[in-house]
């Protein structure tokens, strides 16, 4: 019997880290006992935007949507028991990646490893985030140089390391078009290349251009997201070639890995989300010539909350069945040659290089922020609003919404809830820290780094003393923030209604007799308190707003309550919108409606969107919020008669 040949399977990866470093570690290693073979680290939202566990900004968002990292003892605990030398880690961490990394290398160092043998990724990817997740510290140029000094670093030191990971993913969850994912993620790599050539010898480039890695997202439309992969791989072949002279078809290679799409997940009938991302998984891993080199899967109620371990354990199993008992594995590419897919797959090209003309004629990637955020507020909302006006079906939502309830969401325990005393432990651990460190060390440290900062040199060296002297990720970013400064990203929003009118005729005609009774336009405060990045709610509740003929507020991400509750003041608002995914909502709210009372403002109607459990919405009515909105409530339209009832409530109560 002739022995059949099987590929390798792609790496099985989990996106996981909550809470604590060491509640963290045990889920690691959990994960590596049932299979998984490698490592996806999700750090919270201070560790993500630089700032230590007790910052003001920091309030409520510890541990919340992933792992506390403040000093080499919090990273030295994640990775008690698992030998980094052995391990392939991708770190989903992009404004302080040059800090992460060096705490990894340190805790290398202390495990006895060769750094030389050092395998993962440091997704590193800034530019997306001044697009679509919004965890920047400093502007757009001193953070390109710190991509590509982390990449000149790991090519002299970590020679298996990838420097950067172009990161697509958040590019589709804010909307993005297949086009616009692919143009948009490979102008980013040809900045950051065009960056590194000075700072590499002109023998190491093409090395370095096999060593940029890119993560992807594969939405529902199968047959589209499959072609798109294959046009990745196409596009960056033709790049490499063309525009880099690199002539070794393995440094050509488009390497990349995979979470399939998490815009979809509803919270409507979760269960459906189970074969959503089965056949998201599928549109990665079918076409061997486009097949991703890792692939992690989203829990089936992400859009519930926080996923269990057994609801992490089950998108792990999907993947090793489709591994391991299909014979996916024992084929060539099944789509070489097939008429419909190269004719897909050129069309995409076409639009891909249209949008990649545009973006290199306004100075390239880094030039283009604004450009490109604006284009994809613009294609989200048009998404929206195909969900809306049913031309997008989606099961569940729009189309086939009764039905059984699911027996999985029920009981207290359906989705896990962070403690809240872990904040205040994790605290509690950071001021044991500085208290026992050798300080003048550390000060030290940071002055080696701040001069480096300032002029010009290599970031990696300074950080990793920086790491190993005790210095904390705050600290680390108070540097980068003195002297690049400090960043707000664009919005994408224009204060101008657009050109759109389908299904707007009513709510305008509201909106306008509210105009008429006010003297004025209405005029909506749209708020993102905490640290909380994922911007596309807040910015399609605000351009509809815009559309439908409202006067908006809205001034982007971070903000403390405080500065919320003065613009609110000082704007003179009818209405303040908040939105918070990060499920820092009960603290955040708490604050912000005590000012609110402070300042007399009780009278203006607060409203929230998140994801916001049941209990959770209970809660926040009664400290005086008007209404909650879930990811469940996708018509915007219908939120507008909301905030045109809650602003003037007698006459539209009397309609």
């Amino acid at each position: 019997m002739t022995e059949i040949h099987k590929d390798r399977p792609w790496l099985f990866r989990t996106y996981a880290g909550h809470s604590t470093a060491k509640a963290s570690n045990a889920l690691y290693r959990g994960n590596l006992a049932k299979g998984q073979t490698g490592l996806s680290v999700a750090f919270d939202l201070p560790t993500q935007t630089g700032y230590d566990s007790d910052h003001e900004l920091a309030r409520g968002e510890v541990g919340k949507v992933g792992v506390p990292v403040s000093h080499l003892g919090d990273m030295r605990t994640l990775f008690d028991g698992i030998p980094l030398e052995q391990m392939n880690t991708s770190m989903t961490i992009n404004a302080p990646a040059p800090w992460l990394l060096a705490l990894y290398i340190a805790v290398a160092e202390e495990q006895g490893a060769d750094i030389s043998k050092l395998q993962g990724t440091v997704q590193n990817d800034i530019i997306k985030e001044y697009l679509s997740r919004g965890t920047y510290i400093c502007p757009p140029k001193p953070s390109l140089r710190m991509i590509t000094d982390v990449a000149a670093y790991t090519r002299a030191h970590l020679p298996k390391w990838n420097p950067m990971n172009v990161c697509s993913y958040h590019l589709q969850e804010a909307g993005a078009t297949p086009e616009q994912e692919l143009a948009f993620a490979l102008a980013t790599a040809t900045a950051v290349l065009d960056d590194l050539k000075g700072k590499v010898d002109p023998a190491d480039f093409p090395a370095m251009v096999g060593r940029i890695s890119f993560f992807v997202n594969a939405g529902i439309r199968f047959v589209t997201e499959m072609c798109k992969m294959r046009a990745f791989v196409e596009l960056w072949d033709e790049i490499c070639q063309d525009r880099y002279g690199v002539e070794d078809p393995k440094f050509r290679r488009f390497r990349y890995g995979v979470q399939v799409n998490s815009l979809g997940l509803t919270e409507q009938q979760p269960e459906n989300n189970v074969y959503r991302i089965l056949i998201e998984a599928l549109a990665v891993t079918l076409s061997k010539n486009a097949r991703a080199r890792a692939v992690q899967l989203p829990a089936w109620n992400e859009a519930l909350g926080l996923p269990r371990p057994w609801d992490q354990q089950w998108s792990l199993r999907m993947q090793q069945i489709l591994a391991y008992e299909t014979d996916l594995l024992e084929y060539g590419d099944l789509f070489d040659g097939n008429p419909a897919v190269t004719a897909k797959v050129e069309a995409l090209k076409e639009g891909a290089r249209a949008e990649l003309t545009q973006i290199d004629a306004m100075g390239g990637a880094v030039a283009a922020i604004e450009y490109m955020k604006s284009r994809l507020v613009d294609s989200n909302s048009e998404r929206i609003m195909r969900v809306e006006t049913g031309q997008t079906t989606v099961v569940g939502v729009n189309r086939w919404t009764e039905g059984e309830a699911s027996p999985l969401t029920a009981g207290e325990d359906a989705i896990m809830v962070v403690d809240p005393q872990v904040e205040a432990e994790q605290i509690a651990r950071l001021n044991e820290w500085r208290n026992t460190r050798d300080e003048d060390a550390v000060q030290q440290a940071l002055r080696a780094l701040r001069e480096t900062a300032a002029n010009g040199a290599n970031i990696m060296p300074p950080s990793i003393a920086a790491a190993r002297a005790g210095a904390t990720t705050g600290e680390w970013g108070d540097v980068m923030r003195a002297v690049f400064g400090q960043y707000r990203g664009p919005t994408g929003v224009s204060r101008s209604p657009s050109n759109r009118t389908e299904g707007l005729d009513e709510i305008r005609a509201e909106v306008d007799a509210l105009t008429g009774r006010l003297g004025r336009k209405p005029k909506l405060l749209v708020g993102k308190p905490g640290l909380d990045g994922h911007s596309n709610g807040a910015e399609q509740i605000a351009a509809r707003a815009r559309d439908c003929g409202m006067d908006i507020t809205y001034e982007g991400i971070r903000l403390t309550p405080a500065e919320i509750v003065e613009a609110a003041k000082t704007e003179n608002v009818h209405i303040v919108g908040l939105s918070i995914l990060s499920g820092s909502h009960l603290p955040l709210l708490e604050a912000l409606m005590r000012l609110m009372k402070e300042n007399d403002l009780m009278h203006v109607p607060v409203v929230v969107g998140g994801i916001i459990p049941d209990d959770d919405a209970a809660r926040l009515r009664a400290m005086g919020v008007a209404k909650v909105y879930t990811p469940k409530d996708f018509e915007l339209n219908r939120i507008m008669f909301d905030i045109v009832g809650l602003i003037d409530p007698a006459p539209v109560a009397a309609q």
